[in-house]
Formats: structure tokens, C-alpha cells, sequence
């Protein structure tokens, strides 16, 4: 196995004693300055690069990951994503100034402090095995927290060079503890401050359960049936391309992907052209040949697909080859919901729409289920509205949507289907971006990090005010007896609607001369300075 060793699990005895000792080096605070973490980051930093090679081995074992797609999404999204942590870190971490507070209440000039939650939990999952391992840890060193790191059993070799990975940090404070079922059901009986996981649904449901037995907050990055929809307006042909593209990256392995694709029947022949335009582009010599395409991650999950692609009632249109040898899925295009004589190929290649196709089920396994793999759905649909139906009832909280069309068309997807992100006139671009948030939303996922919401996932927000002692004749009122007290309080507190019993805003002039329009008196303070500039420059 050359860099890598051979994948050992953790002794399950060996857990307690392992969270014993980074939570109670969290309790002497040594992770709490800000050089601490920045050190830590850095440590972070170098151990990816100094084991930059072992990652690109053990992702081509697991995964067959290309070269290429392992630097992009694993080896320098997070040496980029430490970096620039390591930038912003003291901007985040310093107190901020409470905001919306009312004059009387400033005197005890209230702030918010950014306390790290404590001892994490963060397990990863096999897809992209560095990356989203690596990146909740990044938040967690750069909040201040100590961590538990758990691989994914199901990449063994990557797990085993992540193992070397931690343990270039301070061994008190951070941990990796390797195994399967076993050791992560060892680690949930064990109490944490949060519990970071990404994975299917089923087991987020697992440990949530598990974690609010004890009130552990938890951050769950789930998967989704996600829609893309292509309207007649799109340009049919980027949407091919970059549909492909996000489909069969990393071999469909990508939770965030589109899960299929709701197209207007009118331009659902040229769609299916541009797709072979574009797989032959992509993959000259075919994907099986190919050093860009990687292969399902075991036996089971390969299994798992066919058997769906088995049980489907759509039809192939593309592709389809498999080799369960090598865990190869051929990228694969299929008809959904449709006679099998609905698209038929011209004798010029050309593909033709008999009759017009609409959906009227959506049961079929290959959209009941996420795929997580590289199988591509096509649903025709006889217009837009009927495409945000079928996308609303298949999966109402999806991970991502991605609406192809003018604006007025994408906008409306985007206000009639909710989804933890989206992008538009793409595929998963906004995932694509490790300084934006990313998270999900309902069945799909809680919580989001990534940048600064990776920091904001491990910290949290505390509260402070300090009441100095020559306040205490203001503050007499609070105190009993209460007698002739309430009249007094509510004229210091109180404040008044500015709306009517309709909800309609009441128009006054002079509150409109102060605030010269403005919604409130900061805002009127900034009109009048830019009236008085602007007459000066005038002037």
C-alpha cells in the first residue's frame, strides 16, 4: 500500500479515555487564545501538505478520485479554507457591540462574547472523505473547541492517512478514532458540547436522537432529492453541460447534485443531443477508459444502484454500462416516467419527442430514493408550474435546486421551492465556494458552516452586560415593593406602534421631518449629513 498503512479501527475501550482527555484539557482553557488556534491551523496546514501524496494515493484506493479532482475538492479546498481562516480569525473572534439597543440599556454597555461550545464530535463520510472531515475540524480549532475526529470507515485508506493528519495536532486536545458501527455508537454514548456529522438522512435521524437524550446540539449535513428544472427558455445547451458536469463529478458521488431533472417537453429532444455532445467531449475515449472518472466507493453501494436502475420503469438513453469488478457505473442517462416509445432516435441520431410528455408519477425508485450516484433522470413536463409541483412533492426540503431559464422563470422556482441553496443556471456552483455558508434545510439538514459559519457552528454567542455600581438609583425601580412603580417603568421601557388596528403604517410629519423618511432616527441622522454634503459640494 506504499504511503498508506493498512486500516486499523480503534479498540472500543480506548474511546472514554480519548474523550476524557480532550475534554478535560478543554476545561484548562488552553484552547481558548486566539494564538492557540492559529498554531493548531497552521500545523493543520502543513500535515495536509506534507501528506499531500498519501491523500491522492488513498483517494485513487477508495475512489479512484483523478488527481485532479482531488487537489480541487479535497487537498487545496482545505489548505484554501485554512488560510483563510487563519486571516479572519481575531476579526471573528473579538466582541462585538450588541446591536438594536435602546439608549437607557447602553449604560451597561452590553456585548456578545464568542465562547467555543467546548468538546466536538465530528464524524465524516466517504464522498469526499478529506474535505468534509477536514473542514468542520477547521471550525472547530479556529472556535477554540477540542475535537474527536471520525473518518469514514467505508474510505479505509483515506481514514488512515487522516489518523496521521490529527495527529500532527496537540495529541490533548484533538483525536481520530477509527472503526465502524461499534466504535461510533462508543463515541455517542460519550457526552459532547456538539456533534458535527454529514451523511444519509437515516443515520442523521440516529444520531440526533441519540444526542437529544442529553440536549447535544448538532449540526446534520444530509443529502436530498434535489430538481433541476430546465424551461423552454434556457440555453439548452449550458444546461446540458453543466448538468453533465455536476452529475457525474466524482462519479455522482456528490450529495449535493441534482437528483434529476425536470425538462419542457418542447426542448427535452435537443437537451438529450447536447447531453451526448457533451459526454463525448467529457469522456473521449468513453468514461470506463477515462483518468477523469472515478468509480462507486464498495460493492454495496454499486449493488445499491444497479438495483435501482433494475427496478426503474424509465428507459436508458445513454449509457448504462457497468462492471461490478471494478465498482464501474457507465454515467447514465434514462427516461423517467414514460412509455419506453415516447423518445425514439431519428436514423440521424436525432432524438424525437412522439407525443407530448407529461409526468403523472413520481413513485419510480430512481426519484423516490437519492441516487448518489452517476444515474441522470430526465422527466419531461408540459410547463413550469407542473414542474415546481412534481418538485415540491418529491422532496419539499431539498439539499440544493437549480432552475435553468430567464429570470422571471428562476425566480419563480426560487420562490416556490425551498432548498438549503441553490444555483442558478448551474450546477451546485454556491457548493462549489468554501468561504459561502453551506448547509441544509428540514429533511435535508440543520445548521450550515464553511468560512465564517464554520467558525460561527462551533462558538457560541454569549450575552454580556456589566451593570456599573452608580446605576443602582436607575435601576431602583425593578426592586419591591412595586407600588406606584409600574406607571414609571413602562414610561422608561415602553414603546409605541407606529401601525394601526389594519396593520397599515401611520403617517406622521414629523416624524418624517426628523427622520426624512428614513425607518428610524440613525437612518434620518445619515439623509440629513448626505443633504448637507450634497449642498456643500453645490455650494
Amino acid at each position: 500500500m506504499g504511503l498508506i498503512p493498512e486500516f486499523t479501527e480503534t479498540s472500543v475501550e480506548a474511546i472514554a479515555p480519548t474523550v476524557s482527555r480532550v475534554r478535560t484539557n478543554f476545561n484548562t482553557q488552553k484552547t481558548k487564545p486566539i494564538e492557540f488556534r492559529l498554531v493548531q491551523l497552521r500545523k493543520l496546514y502543513w500535515a495536509l501538505t506534507d501528506n499531500e501524496a498519501a491523500i491522492v494515493e488513498a483517494c485513487k484506493q477508495d475512489l479512484n478520485k483523478s488527481v485532479y479532482e482531488t487537489y480541487i475538492s479535497e487537498i487545496d479546498w482545505c489548505r484554501n479554507d485554512v488560510l483563510f481562516v487563519c486571516k479572519n480569525l481575531e476579526k471573528w473572534a473579538k466582541d462585538e457591540s450588541a446591536p438594536d439597543i435602546p439608549l437607557m440599556n447602553r449604560l451597561v454597555n452590553p456585548k456578545i462574547r464568542k465562547d467555543p461550545l467546548g468538546c466536538v464530535l465530528i464524524i465524516g463520510t466517504y464522498n469526499f472523505p478529506v474535505q468534509l472531515a477536514v473542514g468542520p475540524l477547521i471550525g472547530a480549532i479556529a472556535a477554540g473547541c477540542t475535537a474527536v475526529l471520525k473518518p469514514s470507515e467505508n474510505a479505509p485508506a483515506v481514514a488512515m492517512v487522516l489518523e496521521k493528519v490529527v495527529a500532527a495536532l496537540d495529541s490533548d486536545c484533538y483525536g481520530c478514532v477509527q472503526g465502524g458501527i461499534s466504535q461510533s455508537t462508543a463515541l455517542l454514548d460519550q457526552k459532547w458540547d456538539k456533534i458535527f456529522y454529514t451523511g444519509s438522512s437515516g443515520v442523521g435521524k440516529i444520531i440526533a436522537k441519540k444526542a437529544a437524550e442529553t440536549l447535544t446540539p448538532v449540526t446534520l449535513e444530509l443529502g436530498g432529492r434535489n430538481p433541476a428544472i430546465v424551461t423552454r427558455n434556457a440555453d439548452i445547451r449550458l444546461a446540458a453541460r453543466r448538468l453533465l458536469w455536476g452529475k457525474f463529478f466524482n462519479a455522482g458521488q456528490v450529495c449535493i447534485s441534482q437528483n434529476y431533472t425536470l425538462i419542457d417537453h418542447e426542448v427535452l429532444p435537443a437537451f438529450l443531443k447536447e447531453l451526448e455532445v457533451a459526454m463525448k467531449e467529457f469522456y473521449p475515449n468513453g468514461a470506463k477508459a477515462s483518468p477523469d472518472y472515478g468509480r462507486i466507493i464498495n460493492g454495496r453501494q454499486w449493488k445499491r444502484l444497479k438495483d435501482m436502475i433494475d427496478n426503474s420503469k424509465g428507459k436508458i438513453l445513454i449509457g448504462g454500462t457497468m462492471d461490478e469488478a471494478e465498482k464501474f457505473l457507465e454515467p447514465t442517462v434514462i427516461q423517467g416516467m414514460l412509455s419506453c416509445d415516447r423518445i425514439t432516435r431519428t436514423t440521424n441520431s436525432e432524438y424525437k419527442l412522439t407525443i407530448d410528455a407529461t409526468v403523472d408519477d413520481v413513485s419510480d425508485s430512481l426519484i423516490t430514493d437519492e441516487s448518489f450516484g452517476p444515474i441522470m433522470p430526465i422527466l419531461p413536463v408540459s410547463d413550469l408550474d407542473q414542474a415546481i409541483r412534481i418538485a415540491n412533492e418529491v422532496d419539499p426540503t431539498p439539499l440544493g435546486a437549480y432552475p435553468f431559464g430567464n429570470k422571471a422563470e428562476t425566480d419563480k422556482v426560487l420562490l416556490n421551492v425551498r432548498s438549503g441553496g441553490a444555483s442558478v443556471n448551474d450546477a451546485w456552483f454556491h457548493g462549489c465556494m468554501p468561504t459561502l455558508a453551506f448547509g441544509g434545510v428540514g429533511s435535508s439538514g440543520q445548521g450550515s458552516y464553511r468560512g465564517k459559519a464554520s467558525f460561527d457552528a462551533f462558538t457560541h454567542r454569549r450575552s454580556v452586560t456589566t451593570t456599573p455600581g452608580w446605576m443602582e438609583s436607575l435601576i431602583n425601580v425593578r426592586y419591591p415593593p412595586y407600588k406606584g412603580k409600574l406607571a414609571q417603568f413602562q414610561k422608561m421601557t415602553n414603546v409605541k406602534p407606529n401601525f394601526d388596528r389594519d396593520g397599515k403604517i401611520k403617517f406622521s410629519l414629523v416624524s418624517f421631518l426628523l427622520t426624512l423618511g428614513a425607518r428610524s432616527t440613525l437612518g434620518g441622522l445619515a439623509r440629513y449629513v448626505l443633504v448637507l454634503l450634497g449642498e456643500s459640494c453645490l455650494g
